[in-house]
């Protein structure tokens, strides 16, 4: 890359409203964690949408689509998975390969429908495909880049978004940063205990441990708008 690109960092929905140039919509527990499985198990096509309602409509209208999606946490009711990496793993590819999958969440579904139409380009952000995310970006040489870490529902900070943000603009300035002390900032807070506990069976435990893996996919997902829809596609890195 020639230049570095300014980096900006933002926070939640709020962050979304002010956030400008390539702009990655971070969202690791769990919506961009889940778009990745998607791509790896085959799926033809991901639409975005932010609508519940509008899903629904979509998982009708669109033949042998699949809702995967979640209104604070809770699976929608006439949706095929809730927001789970463990459910879409046990799912594997056999349900995924050639589908159009509509996904909805309630903050980074929601946050990529806030930025779509302004930004540069919009990346989904999460570790599992953070290195790749930081090569394309490299790649891409943009003047400014915005690391939006969208939080818990959209509404407040939550370690493991801004550790995720850390970590892409770590691959890309060199700024530090540990993962171990991450870690800790992340199991011990209520966005990862909320799993830990083991109380909802839609929170499964081992959803944070495949979520907290680092660079598992050498590509990259990003999100524009298209025919009224927010598609999202990989890109190669």
């Amino acid at each position: 890359m020639k230049d570095r690109p300014k980096i900006l960092r933002k926070s939640c929905l709020k962050g979304a409203q002010s956030s400008e140039g390539v702009i990655v919509v971070i969202d690791v527990f769990r919506a961009f964690t889940c778009a990745a499985l998607f791509f790896h198990f085959g799926a033809e096509r991901v639409i975005l949408e932010a609508d519940p309602a509008r899903a629904l409509q979509l998982r009708k209208e669109i033949p042998g689509s699949v809702l995967v999606g979640e209104v604070n946490e809770v699976p929608i009711k006439g949706g095929d998975l809730g927001n789970s990496p463990v459910e879409i793993l046990r799912k594997g590819e056999e349900f995924f390969r050639d589908k159009t999958v509509v996904h909805r969440t309630t903050a980074g579904v929601t946050g990529v429908n806030i930025v779509a139409d302004r930004a540069d380009l919009v990346i989904l952000g999460s570790f599992v495909t953070a290195r790749a995310i930081a090569r394309y970006i490299m790649n891409q040489s943009p003047a400014v880049l915005t690391l939006l870490a969208m939080g818990t529902r959209g509404i407040e900070p939550s370690p493991e978004d801004e550790a995720c943000a850390d970590y892409i603009e770590h691959l890309i300035s060199g700024r530090p940063y540990d993962h171990l002390s991450a870690l800790e900032k992340i199991i011990f807070q209520q966005s990862a205990k909320k799993f830990i506990m083991g109380t909802k069976p839609y929170l499964p435990r081992e959803d944070p441990i495949f979520c907290l893996q680092r660079d598992l996919f050498d590509f990259v997902i990003v999100a524009e708008r298209k025919d009224g829809v927010i598609e999202a596609r990989p890109r190669k890195v």
